[in-house]
């Protein structure tokens, strides 16, 4: 076992092949853990379109040791949950539980990833749930918004791509298929695994040593091409819809840029999670044109994408619109006064601390920072970061992504 870093809390090691660990002591009944996967959707080749997200259903679906039924049973049944997901660049397994059984979480998460055996007939069936998966985005203008924006600002390449895939992709995948992708991406050296609860470090790691020991050395074999076709395009299209669902999106720092903090900081003050973010104020609470618009940023290994989404009324778009490119401007031609800026950064630790409140939370944040990063910041080293900002960085950011000639945009508008 070697440290990759000096850190008393969370713990941060490795096990015998490679597998990171991410050991946060948490003195609650409750224990939280996951296994990151640093292969997502992005790293499929075309003809895989939607093959992560098919193998993440898959993992439900039988083990070399118990039936679908069983695998979902285990931890159900003593009140405990367990899940997956598959986003761009990661797939994780994770769960929540009670102390007493983060041995039976850790062995269940081991065996779904490790033993999955991918049964055809089971897989044939689940076909159908992921179609109807994907029907339901498209009943959602909202979802369709957001995925259709991602294809439009990076076309015909992986990251633009749905990571459902399409009726047809689905259709077409054998388990041969499923077992290569699986064998590519399923090793030691692609793997984090994070821990929040009140677990000791010498038993957890003693465990994971027993149920993770079989995983393969090695490094995952990714197909993750450059980006560099960006081009701006502005769309509008007739849907069945009884609204306007207006977005604009740009390419935005990757998470290995320096200004991502600024730009961090800048997504969370035009339009975070805060109900006094600028553009529910401007847009929702002053004029009364919108009752959903935020902003969101999203940051890759080597992008990154910055979107805005609206939906009002077809009368008011245009109005708020301009309100939009209004606040644009004011970030990119007036800086913020150090005491405004002060007030927002407070705002912003505020909103992590929070976040750090939560096990789970905490828990997915400490294994992503693993995998990115190689190592967890302290909450003040994050505090510090964020303090360090100055007005002047701000405006520099707003000014060079949140560019009027930046900007795609797409609107959907009822037919």
């Amino acid at each position: 076992m070697s440290h990759l870093e000096n850190l008393d809390f969370p713990f941060v090691y490795e096990l015998s092949n490679g597998i990171r660990v991410v050991h946060q002591p948490m003195k609650r009944a409750i224990g939280h853990c996951g296994l990151m996967i640093g292969c997502g959707s992005r790293d499929e080749f075309p003809e895989e379109h939607g093959l992560a997200h098919f193998i993440e259903h898959g993992l439900f679906k039988g083990t070399k040791k118990r039936s679908n039924t069983q695998v979902l049973s285990r931890l159900d049944s003593v009140g405990g949950e367990i899940n997956a997901f598959t986003a761009k660049e990661e797939t994780w397994i994770h769960a929540s539980f009670l102390h007493a059984h983060t041995d039976r979480a850790i062995e269940l998460i081991a065996d779904i990833a490790l033993n999955s055996t991918f049964d055809s007939a089971e897989m044939e069936k689940e076909k159908d749930v992921i179609i109807d998966e994907i029907n339901g985005y498209k009943d959602s203008p909202t979802d369709m918004l957001f995925e259709d924006m991602d294809e439009m600002v990076f076309p015909h390449h992986p990251i633009g791509r749905s990571i459902l895939g399409t009726e047809e992709s689905v259709k077409s995948f054998k388990q041969k298929d499923v077992l290569k992708f699986y064998r590519r991406c399923f090793v030691a050296q692609n793997m984090v695994f994070s821990y929040a609860g009140p677990m000791g470090k010498e038993k957890l790691n003693s465990l994971l040593e027993k149920y993770f020991a079989s995983v393969a050395i090695g490094s995952a074999s990714f197909n993750r091409p450059d980006y560099t076709a960006y081009k701006k395009v502005h769309l509008r299209q007739s849907k069945e819809i009884h609204q306007a669902h207006h977005g604009i999106a740009c390419r935005a720092p990757h998470l290995h840029q320096k200004d991502r903090h600024s730009f961090i900081l800048l997504n969370n003050i035009l339009g975070g999670p805060a109900m006094n973010n600028i553009l529910n104020l401007k847009i929702r609470e002053k004029h009364g044109i919108a009752y959903q618009v935020d902003s969101n940023y999203s940051p890759f290994t080597d992008t990154g994408v910055f979107s805005i989404y609206l939906g009002t009324e077809m009368h008011q778009l245009e109005k708020a619109l301009k309100l939009i490119d209004k606040e644009l401007g004011l970030l990119r031609d007036k800086p913020f006064t150090d005491k405004t800026l002060d007030g927002y950064k407070t705002q912003l630790k505020g909103q992590l601390a929070l976040a750090q409140d939560s096990g789970n939370s905490l828990m997915f944040n400490n294994g992503k920072s693993m995998w990115v990063y190689n190592r967890i910041n302290t909450m003040q080293e994050v505090f510090d970061v964020i303090d360090s900002i100055t007005p002047k960085e701000i405006q520099t950011v707003a000014n060079k992504y949140l560019h009027p000639k930046a900007f795609a945009s797409l609107t959907y508008v009822p037919q």
